[in-house]
């Protein structure tokens, strides 16, 4: 048997943000998170709707059938994103995310970075971008640094 390499530990926890989006019930695009302190698991969360809500799965987008373009009026949807249920899902165990490091599939939009600013997030790994460039300057202006799969910002 040939010895192969092992992930480095963004990799891994990249390929792990990329299962928990498979969870989720969003018909325009499949988002997971993941939040680690010291090489551990803290908590995840993928996009999708409330409990206790009918999944766009079944229901249909309202973004779609409204026109919204990706990037603009969040407001404009049914779900919560991936980032955002992460938060909640730590919040409703009483487990702090303090300090920790973000794993996503994609780069937090502008409501996303603002609560992981607040949480006290670290640094920000994800896969694909997004189109809300206040995100950027506002992760900017709080000193967090962000990489696209091992890209430097």
């Amino acid at each position: 048997m040939e010895n192969q390499p092992r992930p480095s530990w963004t990799e891994y926890f990249m390929s792990i943000t990329e299962l928990v989006a498979q969870r989720s019930t969003c018909i325009r695009r499949k988002v997971g998170a993941i939040l680690v302190r010291d090489k551990r698991i803290i908590c995840t969360g993928y996009n999708g709707v409330p409990k206790g809500i009918q999944h766009c799965l079944d229901v249909g987008c309202m973004r779609q059938q409204l026109g919204v373009p990706s990037g603009e009026r969040h407001e404009l949807c049914r779900g919560l994103h991936a980032e955002q249920n992460a938060i909640i899902q730590a919040a409703l165990h009483g487990v702090s995310i303090e300090g920790t490091t973000l794993y996503c599939t994609n780069m937090p939009c502008s409501i996303c970075s603002k609560m992981l600013i607040n949480a006290g997030i670290v640094k920000i790994y994800f896969k694909e971008g997004y189109a809300d460039s206040l995100s950027k300057i506002m992760l900017d202006e709080a000193e967090i640094p962000y990489f696209s799969l091992g890209e430097e910002k």
